[in-house]
């Protein structure tokens, strides 16, 4: 997954932009948001295979050393010995990064605040920065960090991830000054863009961003890929409702708005993650969309119980224009401690199949209880 890919960092100038074609300053994983510049990279005029095949997962928390030390058996390296294959097969694989990737931190001025109040459980993950090694070995090529826990111990913790990340050679993007990032891979161009609800995230809401990001990323890259953190949390929040989402006084996202937006902007695939549960999928103008991807490797410190632990890894394959094609629901169920585990009875692709034949019934995509993604038949 890993081999013969190149990191292109982009920089232009900034300007105002009033369609989805058009584009901005550009920020990358090592630049400001603020830095200008002239350099551009040309969309390549280069034959794209007749299918790509892309493998997504939800959030990523492989294990905590705050307060106290909270990591899964064998020091991780189970914890995607399931999965890894399909990952590996992929492509190209994302995931949600959630939560700080550094060797030692101090919480934020929230998070601290929260603490010194007297609050009930303050969550604040800070992965070592050895794991970086696993999502490597696993066959990620990039994890978005547009969540509401990237920023848990600062900017110091989000800069130790993103060195972390650097060292095994993994792409990440969603937070302002890194709002996206392009790989080569295989000689395909991958683009991707991350959004979330929260401080130091890119927010969905902001459709002047979206329409900013994902028009440079289409006239830069072959295949662009977009991340979302958002929508509530809990069981309570299976369903995409219409409209805005909104908890604990936050505005989580009008998803459908969003998801939408980015496709009609010139998105191949649109992914999300943020309600700790899955949701329904479904095929809008010919490109695929998953709403949630709930938690999908996150042994420890987050509740896994019931459908908390499902954990799906949904691949999509894609044609030439970033038109669906095919794809499948893997279903894995997480285990504590351990990560998520090869469901044989597909109970997560059934939830699934279960919630967008309700939320998105016109949909011309087609589920089956093992989980196999197909377009209807059209007569």
């Amino acid at each position: 997954m890993h081999t013969l890919f190149t990191s292109l960092r982009i920089l232009i100038a900034s300007f105002l932009i009033t369609s989805c074609a058009q584009g901005g300053n550009s920020n990358t994983a090592s630049t400001a948001a603020s830095t200008d510049s002239t350099q551009a990279v040309g969309k390549t005029s280069k034959s794209l295979p007749d299918s790509i095949t892309i493998a997504m997962t939800g959030d990523i928390m492989m294990g905590t050393t705050y307060p106290t030390t909270k990591l899964p058996q064998n020091d991780g390296r189970d914890i995607f010995s399931d999965v890894a294959p399909v990952l590996s097969s992929a492509h190209v694989a994302v995931g949600n990064l959630e939560g700080a990737m550094a060797d030692k931190g101090t919480p934020n001025e929230f998070k601290r605040a929260k603490i010194s109040s007297g609050a009930g459980n303050v969550y604040a993950f800070l992965m070592p920065t050895r794991y970086a090694a696993l999502l490597s070995d696993a066959g990620y090529d990039f994890v978005s960090m547009a969540n509401n826990h990237s920023y848990d111990f600062g900017l110091q913790g989000q800069n130790d991830s993103r060195q972390a990340l650097d060292k095994v050679g993994i792409g990440y993007a969603g937070n302002p000054g890194h709002e996206y990032m392009i790989k080569e891979i295989d000689g395909v161009r991958y683009g991707y863009c991350a959004f979330g609800y929260n401080r130091q995230t890119i927010h969905m809401s902001d459709e002047k961003a979206v329409r900013r990001i994902i028009g440079l990323l289409r006239d830069s890259a072959d295949v662009v890929i977009v991340s979302f953190h958002g929508g509530g949390e809990g069981g309570a929040f299976r369903h995409v409702p219409n409209g805005i989402e909104t908890q604990y006084g936050e505005n989580r996202g009008n998803l459908r708005r969003f998801a939408h937006l980015c496709i009609d902007c010139g998105a191949d695939i649109v992914y999300g993650h943020g309600p700790h549960v899955v949701r329904g999928v479904e095929i809008y103008n010919g490109h695929f969309i998953a709403y949630s991807l709930g938690n999908f490797a996150t042994p420890t410190g987050i509740s896994v119980a019931g459908i908390t632990g499902y954990a799906p890894v949904i691949t999509v394959t894609i044609d030439s224009e970033g038109k669906f094609r095919s794809g499948k629901i893997h279903s894995f169920i997480q285990q504590p401690r351990v990560g998520p585990r090869t469901d044989a009875s597909n109970r997560v692709a059934q939830e699934i199949k279960q919630l967008s034949e309700a939320d998105f019934p016109t949909s011309p995509l087609s589920i089956s209880n093992t989980g196999e993604l197909r377009l209807k038949q059209t007569k």
